[in-house]
């Protein structure tokens, strides 16, 4: 893989009705409904309002068979209405299931977690090798029914892994990691080579970005190791809602199609489902359209650095920054023409500031420590020069414990890698305006590495956007492949937009590495869910967002939760139609909870065990 410029992983085309996808076909776009499946005329309006938002594909949960039979009279409707747009049958817990849908609509998606191993309880279990083997052919066997049924009417497959549904099998064996992951997907597609079937596509999804980054990483690798080209879906799940759900959704997607990889995307909200469309298509356009057909960056891979398996850059800290160090925020104030950033109670203080070359009389109600340029640098306590590579003759003077420097990967030459060697002090600033700021950045990084300059690096994305979501997704995008590569010890954003702190430090948690404020795991919602999701959301979201650090779980149903929200530290779970259920981690604690005294009752638990968590001088 080339970490530097741009290059589409190659993959095979696979037919989906009138809309194949991979083998360079564009990249296509889905969302869900959120309608009963049993419901022809509401599904069919849905489905009609997510295709005019633009997407290639809708997929619809099929819990059982009358669901799946009623597939084909909203398909019908649609077609009568003049709509041809694939459908895409969801099924979890029921393999009988998949076979009646594979013979209505153009896709299936199946969860290896629950299509034949039974749905994950958390349990402990043994086997021994031969048990094992036995479980496989069971498996092997089930699965090329729903392959043959698929070859005889032209039904393509998706396979479909969610980190929270693993079987309680592969946890066993492999544990709650990324090669269990994998491996889930693997025994399906082992299957699917044996049976020369190609029509599949393959996705691994997760709500913890890191997770489902480094599995798909190691998907590649392995698929590529077994002479595999199955087109890859990428989506982070129970992303939540609103600004966190698309920044949370570019971080984890984004920081995929830098690489290349991605034949299709589904960004997943707790919104109406065609709310969903026009952020995926943002996203695929800003990073393929900006990265297609780049200026080649020259660059070498530093070879302590594993892509598969990335850890934090070793670096020297510099006060707060770098080493072990959760990453700072710097603001970035050196123009006055600016929107003032804004500050809201989830939002912290920015670590530091950079102010240009005029320093504020009141900075110190803006951020605790400040960052001017070099020559306006007058030693007060608490501030610290930035320079320029051309001011570099000038470092020697500086008594500061901490020094700046701005650089981009054109200007690491012998000098600077020079000064930066002598001064470990001294941190960089890294910035970039080429068309693939996240290979050039980079590229900057890694010839660090090469050099064995252990700086901490602070990256400064630029961006002139107005519009917030747009900005948001973008710096997101770019950002994240920085992140999960172990290169972040600090972010700044310039932008004319006052939300530009808020945003770094929303990138930063959706990254996993650095919480600031409270964090909503909460499904998109289908056809499943038990209760009225979005409104409860935001009953949860009233009463606890002062909760700095805590995960709650929201979902809609027992299918991806409690798995799917297994590092939360509470969980609200629709059971049953009007009840629900809640978690204290992986733990049931409430059961069968009307719906209408649920969220009460979630807020006392969280509120009783804070107070037996108080240390006596909170009490």
């Amino acid at each position: 893989m080339d970490l530097f410029n741009y290059n589409p992983r190659p993959s095979h085309e696979v037919s989906v009705g009138n809309t194949p996808l991979g083998g360079g076909k564009p990249l296509r776009l889905q969302s869900m409904t959120t309608t009963l499946t049993t419901d022809t005329e509401a599904s069919v309006e849905q489905c009609i309002r997510i295709i005019e938002a633009g997407a290639d594909y809708i997929r619809l949960t099929t819990q059982g068979k009358r669901e799946a039979e009623n597939l084909r009279n909203i398909r019908e409707e649609l077609r009568r209405r003049g709509y041809n747009t694939p459908l895409v049958a969801d099924v979890h817990f029921n393999p009988n299931v998949a076979d009646v849908a594979a013979t209505i609509v153009e896709k299936v998606r199946i969860n290896p977690g629950n299509y034949v191993d039974p749905a994950r309880t958390f349990k402990s279990l043994e086997y021994t090798p031969e048990e094992y083997a036995a479980e496989l052919e069971r498996l092997e066997a089930r699965f090329r029914r729903l392959l043959d049924i698929c070859k005889t009417h032209g039904t393509a497959l998706r396979i479909g892994v969610n980190h929270g549904s693993l079987s309680d099998r592969i946890m066993c064996h492999y544990g709650d990691t990324p090669a269990g992951i994998v491996e889930s997907c693997m025994e399906f597609l082992r299957v699917c080579v044996k049976e020369d079937f190609r029509n599949a596509v393959v996705s691994i999804k997760a709500s913890n970005t890191v997770v489902m980054v480094e599995s798909m990483r190691l998907l590649v690798d392995t698929m590529r190791r077994e002479g595999m080209t199955f087109p890859l879906h990428l989506g982070v799940t129970e992303a939540g809602e609103g600004e966190d759900g698309r920044i949370k959704s570019a971080v984890g997607i984004g920081a995929l199609l830098a690489d290349g990889i991605g034949d299709t995307i589904r960004v997943s909200l707790s919104e109406a489902p065609e709310a969903e469309i026009p952020v995926a298509y943002q996203l695929a356009a800003y990073v393929l359209n900006s990265r297609s057909g780049h200026n080649r960056i020259p660059a070498s891979q530093c070879p302590l650095f594993d892509w598969l398996r990335p850890q934090r850059r070793p670096t020297c800290p510099v006060l707060n920054i770098g080493g072990t160090h959760a990453p700072v925020v710097v603001s970035y104030r050196a123009d006055a023409r600016l929107a003032v950033p804004s500050a809201t109670p989830s939002t912290p203080l920015p670590d530091y500031a950079y102010f240009g070359d005029t320093l504020p009389s009141d900075w110190r109600k803006h951020t605790a420590s400040a960052i001017v340029d070099a020559p306006s640098w007058t030693g007060e306590a608490g501030t610290f020069p930035a320079y320029t590579p051309q001011y570099l003759m000038f470092v020697h003077q500086s008594t500061a414990a901490a020094k700046f420097l701005f650089l981009s990967y054109a200007q690491l030459n012998d000098e600077v890698k020079a000064c930066l060697r002598v001064h470990p002090e001294m941190v960089v600033i890294a910035q970039s305006h080429h068309a693939n700021r996240s290979g050039e950045l980079r590229a900057l990084v890694h010839e660090m590495g090469n050099e064995r300059l252990t700086n901490p690096i602070i990256f400064c994305q630029q961006y002139g956007d107005a519009d917030k979501e747009g900005f948001q997704i973008k710096a997101a995008a770019d950002t994240g492949v920085l992140m999960f590569d172990g290169f972040t010890d600090g972010l700044m954003l310039a932008s004319p937009l006052a939300e530009r702190d808020e945003t770094a430090f929303a990138i930063l948690q959706a990254g996993r590495l650095r919480m600031t404020k409270t964090e909503y795991i909460s499904c998109p919602g289908c056809g499943r869910t038990l209760y009225d999701l979005p409104g409860t959301i935001a009953r949860i979201k009233a009463a606890t967002s002062h909760l700095k650090g805590l995960k709650i779980g929201i979902m809609g149903c027992i299918v991806n939760g409690p798995g799917e929200m297994a590092d939360a530290d509470y969980g609200y779970v629709g059971a049953a139609p009007g009840k629900v259920s809640l978690y204290r981690g992986k733990t049931c604690v409430e059961r069968n909870i009307p719906t209408e005294d649920a969220v009460d009752r979630l807020l006392r638990l969280i509120e009783t065990d804070q107070a037996k968590n108080a240390s006596p001088s909170e009490t």
